[in-house]
């Protein structure tokens, strides 16, 4: 099924077999592609040479924080393409978490490890900017 096939189906069909199919394609296909960028880059870090010149060795070290920190980002949403994938065999995915609503078919298609309907993460949103501000 294509993205177009896909948010062509009437809503009485949200997720069903063939979309939860196609969610499920589309975070395998995410999840590999990840794990295929964190080995490319553990193995980068790796094979990263000392350097004698302290110049060189203070860009290699915020390079290599750098990387650390990109792959700290990038296990956190392959826990989340699990979580998600996991969500998916219970036939929780695609309903938000807070409100139990259909979160859509655009959104999770921008953002397939999403929990939240567009309206509850606003929430959330707004609770954060207020808990920062206060």
């Amino acid at each position: 099924m294509t993205q177009a096939e896909l948010l062509a189906q009437p809503a009485d069909a949200y997720m069903n077999e063939a979309q939860q199919a196609f969610f499920r394609d589309l975070l395998l296909r995410q999840r590999t592609e990840l794990q295929v960028r964190i080995a490319d880059e553990f193995q980068q870090l790796r094979e990263q040479e000392p350097s004698s010149d302290s110049s060189d060795v203070g860009t290699a070290e915020e390079q290599r924080q750098w990387q650390l920190r990109l792959l700290e980002r990038e296990k956190k949403l392959l826990d989340k393409i699990d979580d998600s994938l996991d969500s998916l065999a219970q036939g929780d995915y695609g309903w938000c978490a807070e409100t139990g609503e259909p979160i859509g078919l655009k959104r999770l298609l921008l953002r397939p490890t999403t929990t939240l309907c567009i309206e509850a993460k606003e929430r959330q949103e707004q609770r954060e900017k207020h808990q920062r501000t206060a």
